[in-house]
């Protein structure tokens, strides 16, 4: 017998479910059963697949056993199993690097920590939430050796050979003194029924039957009435995709959602679709209330499981859904693909890619149903979800029309979200233009950027994007139907040749300022011009499209990549109607001109949402400048 220690990460799981007081224990069996079937779909794909396991009997099962004199409930299962290696990969280590963020993700609140567990594949550890020592008793398919192995949550863990009839996973789990309920046959099957009715293999279980009593023809008892002990299936074993939707109760999806996606919340929607004809395929994809806790992460847990004819293949390929759309919990089964292809000839199969396309149709329709006729869930939707479905608007051109009609913005003149097709409506049927506005900063300091000064004069609304991804999608979104895109910077307003000529002789006499401030910030502009635009704000920032370094950042952000290299420097534009400008036009103060220089600067780059590199600096300048006025 060889002891083990727990890897850290799986030693703090363990802590947690063994002092943590959860209202819902109940999962703990969701998780087990879970596991019990994904061990009985890996064997079938195997047998199905693989010639090292042409040999093995698939008899699918899974028995759960409650022994009240030992306080033990057994759950087994004729699946894969496990040898030595397996043992030590899965009970003692926790290979998914999203474990951390599991940790981290604890909120204290019960039911939605219960819900993390799952969907971090820790479940096995659940099981310690109601027992003091847990015996691992597993034979791998094909092979000879069984393992045993116990833990009582210690820290430590034991592993130690066995004998086994047969291959498969025994756990035995030995109860706290205050969790008989689960020894209860009518409380297993409730759990059953909730959470793993619809798991596709038969779940068996002693129950008492009552046996009336037998009498004669004049009521003369010949036996006396008695209980038995039948073994009995105690859930429906069918995957529910495969049943007519007109079959199906909204518990019914409810209560396979919960197996599915390890959570006890209910799902917001669901769809549920039989595509018949070339090419025949079923998909049901759910939408969780909450945003999973990895959703952000690069090594996030796919939420789609591939069936081919019933028979599991991966829940664990991202291209089986774009991942803009990887919020979706659900099911993929075809009919059309082989048994044995690989993930390499799934990427890139014809018939894999059409279900995914429609796929990706069908729930980009619903969605738009939604937003059409069942507002307030849309809302619900896009709080969670809509910043991962924006992504679609630079990951998936031919869908972007319909991903742009399910996005909801902030405008600046409006005080809420809108649909794009309410802002449309505002749009001038003319010009056709449709104004925007980016910046890593607050929704409120983005609304009162200086750029947006001559739209507010005009009343012209416009889209007011201030979440990071915003930054990098929107320059690659030029148009929508025959709407074209337009930053705020680029727009362009008629103006008559009167208006044209006094702004050139009012900047002419701007001319020497303009030099004063360009030789007082040196390489920290790249020039200084007067700008019309402005209204209240004395200064702003604008980024030269033609420069060379500014060109090669865009076009490392078409091909998806990051860069490093330093943003070309900024044009400081100056408003020649504004009192401070004004001021420092007739100063001779050189002092006070190169301070100005630099606040100004400095203020146009926190409007912008960038951070100040030199926040001493600007303190001092602006100190030296009060002290100067007072």
């Amino acid at each position: 017998m060889a002891k083990h220690q727990f890897q850290t990460e799986a030693n703090q799981i363990l802590n947690l479910m063994i002092h943590s007081l959860y209202s819902n224990k109940e999962i703990f069996l969701r998780e087990l059963v879970s596991n019990a079937s994904d061990a009985l779909d890996k064997l079938n794909m195997l047998v199905l697949t693989d010639a090292a396991y042409k040999g093995v009997t698939f008899a699918p099962r899974i028995d759960i056993v409650a022994n009240k004199e030992a306080k033990t409930l057994t759950i087994k299962d004729s699946g894969i199993g496990m040898n030595e290696e397996d043992l030590m990969n899965n009970l003692g280590t926790i290979a998914k690097s999203g474990t951390k963020a599991f940790l981290e993700n604890l909120t204290g609140d019960q039911k939605r920590d219960s819900n993390l567990i799952g969907q971090f594949g820790v479940g096995f550890y659940s099981c310690f939430m109601v027992a003091h020592k847990v015996e691992v008793t597993t034979k791998k398919a094909a092979q000879e050796k069984a393992y045993k192995w116990t833990s009582t949550g210690n820290g430590e863990f034991e592993i130690e050979e066995a004998t086994m009839d047969g291959h498969g996973t025994e756990i035995v789990m030995y109860l706290n003194d205050d969790e008989d309920e689960f020894l209860e046959s009518y409380r297993v099957e409730s759990i059953i029924k909730k959470y793993s009715n619809h798991i596709p293999f038969p779940i068996f279980m002693d129950k008492e039957k009552y046996i009336p009593a037998k009498k004669d023809d004049d009521g003369k008892e010949i036996e006396p009435s008695r209980n038995e002990i039948e073994n009995v299936q105690i859930n429906r074993a069918n995957a529910l995709w495969t049943i007519s939707k007109s079959e199906i109760k909204d518990e019914e999806y409810k209560d396979f959602y919960s197996s599915i996606a390890h959570s006890s919340e209910e799902p917001l929607a669901w769809m549920h679709h039989r595509a018949e004809g070339a090419i025949e395929y079923t998909t049901l994809f759910y939408i969780p209330s909450k945003a999973p806790m990895d959703m952000y992460r690069v090594d996030y847990q796919t939420g789609i499981k591939l069936y081919i004819n019933r028979v599991f293949i991966t829940d664990d390929e991202k291209e089986l859904m774009p991942t803009y759309m990887r919020f979706l919990r659900g099911v993929i089964d075809s009919k059309d693909l082989p048994l044995n292809v690989s993930r390499e000839i799934l990427q890139s199969n014809a018939v894999m890619a059409k279900i995914k396309n429609a796929s990706i149709k069908k729930v980009l329709s619903e969605l738009a149903k939604m937003a059409k006729n069942d507002k307030e869930k849309y809302d619900k939707f896009f709080k969670e979800f809509g910043n991962v479905l924006k992504e679609g608007l630079y990951s998936d051109y031919g869908n972007r029309e319909k991903i742009l009609e399910l996005m909801k913005f902030n405008t600046l003149n409006s005080g809420e979200m809108v649909m794009f097709e309410d802002f449309l409506k505002n749009v001038d049927e003319e010009k056709k233009e449709i104004y925007y506005i980016t910046g890593k900063t607050s929704l409120s300091m983005l609304k009162n950027s200086p750029a947006l000064e001559r739209f507010k004069t005009r009343n012209i609304d416009v889209l007011v994007l201030n979440e990071e991804v915003d930054t990098i999608i929107f320059p690659m979104v030029t148009e929508y139907k025959e709407y074209k895109f337009v930053h705020v910077n680029d727009a362009k307003f008629q103006e008559s040749e009167e208006e044209k000529k006094t702004e050139q002789e009012s900047a002419k006499e701007f001319e020497g300022l303009i030099k004063e401030l360009k030789d007082s910030l040196g390489e920290s502009v790249k020039s200084v011009e007067v700008t019309f635009d402005l209204v209240d704000s004395p200064v702003k920032l604008k980024v030269d499209k033609e420069d060379p370094a500014y060109m090669m950042a865009q076009m490392m952000r078409q091909m998806g990549q990051g860069t490093d290299a330093p943003a070309p420097a900024p044009i400081l534009q100056i408003n020649p109607k504004h009192e401070l400008i004004l001021k420092l036009k007739n100063s001779v103060d050189q002092n006070l001109i190169s301070d100005a220089a630099y606040v100004l600067l400095d203020q146009a780059k926190l409007f912008e949402g960038t951070e100040l590199e030199d926040t001493a600096g600007f303190i001092k300048r602006l100190n030296r400048i009060i002290t100067k006025a007072i």
